[in-house]
């Protein structure tokens, strides 16, 4: 972790724009999918936006962009909304995922090339955030019509590309997002190797799209759909919220706690910790650790307010449980709006973490059937009592979704980044890329608090 600034350079590098190619899925019939409650909890929230990078020196530009076109038609045939559009007409009680050959609906790639470094894109040191935004897409979104997915290959000749991903996160979390990838490259690697695409999809990989399956037994749709409509002057409207503007004084870095650094983390609760039947998962353990890092790198007054937050996938927790594969959204969040800075900013060996530690033992502990409407009205109330600067903390991403495993036939990816992060705060996490079991941390700094996070996050290391 010895950072400096010289490493914060803004690598001036230009990502030009080749062709905007519309990819359709094979023929196929039209397709309505309705939103459930959970999807409705993301309606208006900024899309989702990941990059993946590959370094594969020998690689063509005219072979990549043809293999992942021609796969990713195969893929769409299976992930039909993908290609469609989500609608909200006035006369429609809520929106829909609308998918129809005859509106020529399909998904726009973007194929582009950049002159720049992917090394230091892919790398773990400080890179400006700026520099990932000309790699991912935009999603055409207006009141009453939104773009679901979007995909960008930017190729960067003789070292590789990357796949810039826009999702749209009223239609598709994580797990969906994750599934869609693996199955893309799941045919692209098949078509490389056989010359065509003809085995089955593996059953993991395969969407379960039926929505009758959500049950909503208190009308949670329609007291989310009443709250967007009030906030969007009392009408329909698919526009998003704004998103925060990202100068160039934002730099995006990557920390990573092994399994080691875990184990010790674990055993230091475990030692100090006087609470009992603690949550003591590699989640758990990660996130404290990375809230106590940022609460003690903003410091102030002990008495100050800290919002912290996550979701968690549900599939499995509702009763009946969903299918490990539903399509869409099924995750809820948790955590407090209204968290004393007091108790994380305490000195002393570990006070600070066990305290965070014992705070999300408690919200993970709340994760249940019961409280979903609770937990998914909460932000609405919330929000409009929160000060300007108030510290928010919460997590993009998760060590679960397997993004690693995107083998599109040149290798895996060297590095996921979520882009997004750096426009509400978030904090990436995934699976560690070299498959020791460890975690990559995501983080978006102004320049002073990369330096200031870097030196608490390895001195509690040891």
């Amino acid at each position: 972790f010895g950072l400096h600034y010289r490493a914060m350079v803004n690598f001036n590098s230009a990502v030009n724009i080749l062709e905007v190619v519309r990819v359709s899925p094979p023929s196929s019939n039209s397709l309505t999918l309705p939103l459930t409650y959970f999807d409705l909890g993301w309606l208006k929230l900024h899309p989702v936006d990941r990059v993946l990078f590959y370094r594969v020196p020998e690689l063509t530009r005219s072979s990549l962009i043809t293999k992942l076109k021609s796969s990713l038609s195969a893929t769409l045939l299976h992930y039909l909304p993908l290609a469609g559009r989500l609608v909200w007409d006035s006369i429609d009680t809520k929106p829909s995922i609308v998918y129809s050959p005859n509106n020529d609906d399909a998904v726009y790639l973007t194929v582009a090339e950049s002159n720049g470094g992917l090394s230091h894109l892919a790398g773990d040191e400080p890179r400006s955030a700026t520099e990932f935004h000309p790699l991912v897409p935009e999603l055409p979104v207006s009141d009453e019509s939104a773009g679901v997915l979007a995909v960008q290959i930017t190729f960067f000749p003789n070292q590789g590309f990357c796949l810039g991903v826009t999702a749209h996160h009223a239609v598709l979390d994580g797990k969906t997002t994750a599934m869609f990838l693996k199955t893309w490259a799941h045919n692209c690697k098949q078509e490389q190797e056989c010359g065509h695409i003809s085995l089955p999809l593996p059953h993991d990989l395969i969407p379960s799209l039926d929505r009758t399956i959500v049950q909503d037994p208190t009308g949670l749709e329609t007291k989310l759909l009443n709250r967007w409509i009030s906030a969007s002057n009392n009408k329909p409207s698919l526009k998003l919220f704004p998103s925060k503007k990202i100068g160039s004084d934002i730099f995006r870095v990557t920390y990573r706690l092994t399994q080691e650094d875990i184990k010790k983390l674990r055993e230091r609760v475990e030692t100090e910790s006087h609470a009992k039947q603690l949550r003591l998962s590699t989640f758990v353990i990660t996130y404290a650790y990375v809230i106590t890092c940022m609460v003690k790198m903003r410091g102030g007054e002990p008495t100050r307010f800290v919002c912290i937050g996550f979701s968690s996938d549900f599939r499995s927790r509702l009763n009946p449980p969903l299918p490990s594969t539903f399509f869409g959204n099924c995750i809820v969040g948790s955590g407090d709006f209204d968290v004393k800075a007091e108790p994380i900013l305490e000195e002393g060996e570990g006070k600070g973490f066990i305290s965070a530690v014992e705070s999300l033992t408690g919200w993970v502990n709340g994760l249940c059937p019961e409280n979903i409407e609770k937990n998914m009205l909460l932000p609405f109330e919330a929000f409009k009592r929160m000060e300007p600067g108030r510290q928010m903390i919460s997590v993009a991403g998760s060590t679960r979704l397997g993004i690693y495993g995107s083998d599109f036939g040149w290798g895996k990816p060297v590095k996921v980044e979520i882009v997004t992060i750096d426009k509400d705060g978030s904090v990436s996490l995934s699976e560690s890329g070299d498959g020791s079991g460890g975690v990559e941390i995501g983080l978006c700094l102004k320049k002073d608090d990369v330096e200031r996070f870097c030196s608490l996050f390895s001195r509690g290391l040891k």
